[in-house]
């Protein structure tokens, strides 16, 4: 098999190429990146070193693919994948990146013959319906009633029936946009898709920021004692998401890509679900019993653009589609993590402090 993972050289791209070169040591492994986001470029040893095929290119530039050559599969993994993207700046980058990369890539699928499978985002569905959930207020975090108006969800979670109608931000525009084109690429052209509409993934190699990556950016602060903020909804950091470990991820692509054909046409919901759910509240503790540093943090509780109080994947779609469902806890994502800036301190410090 020959793979194509664009924005492979960011966490989640270079992780799923460097597990499927493990897998897989006879196929080869071509990351396609442009190194933009922080950080990508220490990734670039540890592709090398597994035996993963590098091209430095760029989504947006159709020129670029030209020296890859037909594939077999592509991961589309690439993304500017910041909710914030837009607000206060332009919306040429995310839309150029994520829309219009999005069709260089389906067009070079076409060309290839190759199948394709979309990481996506749980950001496809609208702000405001998600945040007129019904909940209730525990003493550390948010959590979803089990009795809800809305479509599509529960207690469990959101489900892929949840409604689209609404706004989502220009992140979350621009991958529900691309989903529509790859439906329409996959009937018109035959092109064997799947969709993965994915949570908060998370793990080593991961360079967080406040807008993308919460979970590392969480313990690098406690690690380095730098301070963090609860932003929003009364400011007492109770918003609470589902995580994924990405090695969980893994396991799932690999299943897909296996069985392409079978499941072609497909959209799921990915995520941790309900048992692999964590508030900031939560994740504060977790970050101080793993590096042993308590840090301050200031409370503001107004609300940022595109912020939502509680975002839970309900996994049972993809559950009864494949088998599948997360193995990796909270508690050991945020051991290995705390772990893993110990143990690279010197090589993460210019990055994650």
């Amino acid at each position: 098999m020959k793979y194509l993972i664009t924005g492979g050289a960011g966490f989640v791209g270079s992780s799923l190429a460097i597990r499927l070169k493990d897998n897989y040591p006879k196929s080869q492994v071509i990351c396609l990146d442009n190194l933009k986001r922080r950080g990508s470029e220490l990734n670039l040893p540890r592709l090398r070193k597994q035996g993963v095929d590098f091209i430095h290119g760029d989504i947006r530039n159709k020129e670029d693919f030209s020296a890859i050559g037909e594939v077999d599969v592509i991961i589309e993994c690439s993304a500017e994948p910041s909710v914030l993207a837009g607000y206060n700046s332009s919306a040429e980058y995310v839309v150029n990146t994520n829309l219009f990369g999005t069709v260089n890539c389906l067009e070079f699928a076409r060309k290839s013959k190759a199948g394709f499978v979309m990481l996506s985002t749980s950001r496809v569905y609208p702000i405001n319906p998600i945040n007129s959930l019904n909940f209730s207020e525990a003493e550390a975090r948010f959590e979803l009633s089990h009795e809800q108006k809305i479509p599509g969800s529960s207690g469990e979670g959101i489900t892929e029936e949840f409604p689209l109608t609404g706004v989502r931000s220009l992140y979350g525009a621009t991958k529900l946009a691309s989903e529509l084109l790859i439906i329409e690429y996959g009937e018109m052209y035959g092109i064997d898709a799947i969709i993965n509409r994915c949570g908060v993934i998370t793990g080593p190699w991961q360079f967080g920021k406040v807008d993308q990556g919460v979970v590392v950016l969480w313990v690098a602060r406690h690690f380095w004692k730098q301070p963090l903020n609860y932003i929003g909804y009364g400011g007492e950091g109770k918003q609470v998401r589902d995580i994924l470990h990405i090695d969980d991820l893994f396991r799932l692509i690999d299943l897909q890509v296996n069985h392409l054909e079978e499941m072609s046409g497909s959209t799921f919901n990915v995520g941790g679900g309900k048992d692999v759910s964590v508030s900031l509240r939560e994740l504060t503790k977790l970050s101080e019993k793993y590096t042993g540093n308590s840090i301050p943090i200031e409370g503001i509780k107004e609300n940022r653009p595109g912020d939502i109080r509680i975002y839970i994947t309900d996994n049972a779609n993809v559950f009864k589609a494949t088998g599948w469902k997360p193995a990796i806890g909270v508690e050991s994502i945020m051991e290995e993590i705390s772990e893993w800036i110990k143990e690279n301190k010197n090589k993460l410090e210019g990055v994650l402090a």
